[in-house]
């Protein structure tokens, strides 16, 4: 491959294909979002991902790989000890992780740090489970604004979140109380990847509404990334969806929130008709959050069928000197037990326009084969203590 002066990486969240060998481990087994979800469909049509050489890499039911993909392909295993959106794009950066962040999605957080939150507060607290944000204010909403009480909750992902009316409890308190749950869960037991405070309006059920005013205090990555590398050395990375928040900022010069994976594609598009030499780091985050975590495989179908005709928008804009990584960050299984990420292997496609024809690059063993590849790519070292060798 030659060298590149603009790169996209597209995360497709929890696109997992197939069972890493240490999955049992995490109570996975025989696990494989992408077979899984093409199984539940009666018809699956994705084109552009199948032209690039996804089907070469994992043969699928209805998908037909073609002749000569278009894109290099690969297997990625994750060395990394989790499941979760932090830990997987966290080592794609180079990072690894041999603690996996808490989760509390079983039995809620421990009465210890319920205790201690409501002292510092001063508020009870009320739902300490694993909740859908909307469902949880149809619940817990009305109770929580006429006793002056606090709902908590987290989800399948290493979070706490705290929900506050915006006209009876106010932002400034609510900011304040996930900057004392965000100093409490430092510590190793309790330790979450993000506490995020969600705020709503309304007074009773049906009229509850979160606001924009969301606001996630996330973990700093632990060490410098390859992301830190490509801006110190003067090159664009910019972010697109949640990206911003699993590093914190850390390392990007331009970020934009994404209301959908659909807006995520289509703000991809408008970044690739820009003119800027660096990364365009996107994560999808739909794929999981509405389809994997509530273990619906025809919903992640249809999303992954979105994608793929914002793929083909997209791939007529990337230039000859572009390249094009397609790749996930841990599995989600839309047909296994629970509402938890699965430990899969993950895809890694890669395109540009200047290829003649894609070939099979094997796998390997570890997500920070694409942080290594971008740094190289620009001529800057990987930071020190990063994991991944480049593919260039």
């Amino acid at each position: 491959m030659k060298k590149y002066r603009r790169i996209f990486i597209l995360v497709i969240d929890s696109l997992g294909i197939g069972a890493m060998p240490d999955a049992e481990q995490y109570g996975d087994f025989g696990v494989d979002t992408l077979l899984h979800v093409a199984q539940a469909r009666e018809r699956f049509r994705i084109p552009n991902l199948a032209k690039l050489g996804l089907a070469h890499l994992r043969p699928l039911p209805q998908v037909q790989p073609g002749e000569r993909p278009m894109a290099h392909y690969l297997t990625l295993y994750e060395r990394s000890r989790g499941k979760d959106t932090m830990t997987g794009h966290w080592e794609m950066m180079g990072l690894y992780v041999r603690s996996p962040f808490q989760t509390f999605t079983e039995h809620g957080f421990p009465k210890e740090l319920i205790a201690e939150l409501e002292r510092r507060t001063g508020r009870k607290i009320i739902g300490n489970k694993s909740a859908s944000g909307t469902e949880i204010l149809e619940e817990l909403g009305e109770r929580e604004i006429q006793n002056g009480e606090l709902i908590v909750y987290t989800s399948a992902d290493s979070v706490l979140q705290i929900c506050g009316n915006e006209e009876t409890m106010g932002l400034e308190t609510l900011y304040r109380y996930c900057e004392i749950a965000r100093e409490l869960t430092m510590r190793e037991e309790w330790k979450v990847g993000r506490v995020i405070a969600r705020p709503y309006t309304g007074t009773k059920k049906g009229t509850f509404r979160r606001t924009a005013n969301r606001h996630d205090y996330a973990l700093s990555p632990f060490g410098r990334t390859a992301l830190d590398a490509l801006k110190e050395a003067g090159y664009d990375v910019i972010s697109v969806g949640k990206i911003y928040d699993i590093f914190n900022g850390q390392g990007l010069t331009e970020s934009h929130k994404s209301q959908s994976s659909v807006h995520g594609m289509e703000q991809t598009a408008e970044i690739a008709g820009r003119d800027f030499c660096g990364l365009c780091f996107v994560n999808l985050v739909d794929f999981d959050a509405l389809w994997g975590h509530r273990r619906d495989p025809v919903g992640y179908g249809d999303e992954l069928e979105r994608f793929d005709e914002k793929l083909g928008q997209l791939l007529p804009l990337l230039r000859e000197d572009d390249l094009l990584m397609i790749t996930a960050d841990h599995g989600n299984d839309p047909t296994y037990k629970g509402t938890d990420h699965t430990r899969e292997k993950t895809p890694l496609l890669l395109y540009s326009p200047s290829m003649r024809v894609g070939k099979c690059l094997g796998t390997c063993d570890t997500f920070g084969v694409i942080g290594a590849t971008t740094v190289d790519n620009f001529g800057v070292p990987m930071p020190e203590r990063t994991i991944g060798t480049s593919l260039l």
